[in-house]
């Protein structure tokens, strides 16, 4: 492509996949985020659950600084506790709300447009009771956010590979994402190429799938080698050994959200990175692996 990706997207980095150490919402979040507010390849960035107050108002304005567009993900507060927005023991499920409740506030202090969150661990012979469970979760969420004019995303996931979750495949994802559309204009569907190989679907069949709800976007990389070094949903660099995705796929990627309309430059939809170092792997290293992936795919992109 001659045009700068940044003319059809808002490029991002996942503040608290880059620095795991962050994840728990502890640990250097000011300094990792100001790495990430000095490095213009950044338009976006995506940040979780800061515990301490004063580190909070910090990067609050470290932010408002940046002219970053900020984005806020749930899926620790979840993946980090147990907790399970769509659990069958109803008062589990309340617990998973009243958390999601808590990072809509928390979202909206450090200038998030909204909130990304992901669906819990089911059972076959009771997915329509987890399902039912997760839309009432969704409702309440969505119904607070607007009043907050603020936005609810569900990052699509595999279904019975790692994380297991129950949102989950594209056609259940697009079942759900249709239901909760039917009363919420504020909701949407974030998808992750990293998550397509998990749930054994390509860029193409999601993408298409799902076009109608998706208003936000993650690319990285996963290992589907059964007893392979980082196996399942660990988003281990591009080019990790037994690695599934790298420049071939994310230009494939590129070239479906192209050809699908997600090339939009009056309104640019933010595309982020989710990579993770691997071990004792330096996150710096990592994250400048990625942008050579994507500045690659880029350049090999069609006018």
């Amino acid at each position: 492509m001659k045009d700068s990706m940044h003319k059809y997207f808002q490029i991002g980095l996942i503040h608290f996949m880059a620095f795991p150490t962050t994840m728990r919402g502890e640990g250097d979040i000011y300094g990792t985020m100001k790495k990430i507010a000095t490095d213009d390849y950044f338009d976006a960035v995506e940040m979780t659950w800061v515990k301490d107050t004063e580190v909070r108002a910090q990067v609050r304005e470290l932010l408002a600084e940046s002219h970053l567009t900020v984005c806020y993900g749930a899926q620790p507060r979840l993946l980090t506790t147990g907790l399970n927005p769509n659990d069958l023991d109803e008062e589990g499920r309340k617990k998973a709300e009243a958390t999601l409740i808590e990072a809509i506030d928390e979202a909206e202090y450090l200038g998030a447009r909204g909130i990304a969150f992901l669906s819990g661990k089911w059972e076959a012979a009771t997915r329509e009771q987890s399902y039912a469970q997760l839309v009432k979760t969704t409702d309440a969420l969505c119904t607070y956010a607007a009043g907050k004019g603020m936005l609810v995303e569900l990052e699509v996931f595999d279904y019975d590979l790692d994380k297991a979750s129950l949102i989950g495949p594209a056609p259940l994802a697009a079942r759900y994402a249709a239901e909760l559309r039917m009363n919420h204009n504020n909701f949407g569907l974030l998808v992750d190429l990293s998550h397509f190989p998990q749930t054994y679907e390509t860029s193409r069949f999601v993408i298409q799938t799902l076009r109608p709800y998706i208003t936000h976007l993650h690319v990285g990389s996963a290992v589907m080698k059964r007893g392979a070094e980082a196996f399942g949903d660990t988003h281990p660099r591009f080019g990790f050994p037994n690695g599934a995705n790298d420049v071939p796929e994310m230009l494939d990627f590129l070239r479906v959200c192209k050809e699908e309309g997600f090339f939009r430059k009056d309104n640019p939809m933010v595309l982020s990175f989710e990579v993770k170092p691997w071990k004792d792997e330096d996150p710096d290293v990592v994250i400048a692996n990625a942008k050579r992936v994507l500045n690659r795919a880029w350049a090999l992109l069609e006018d």
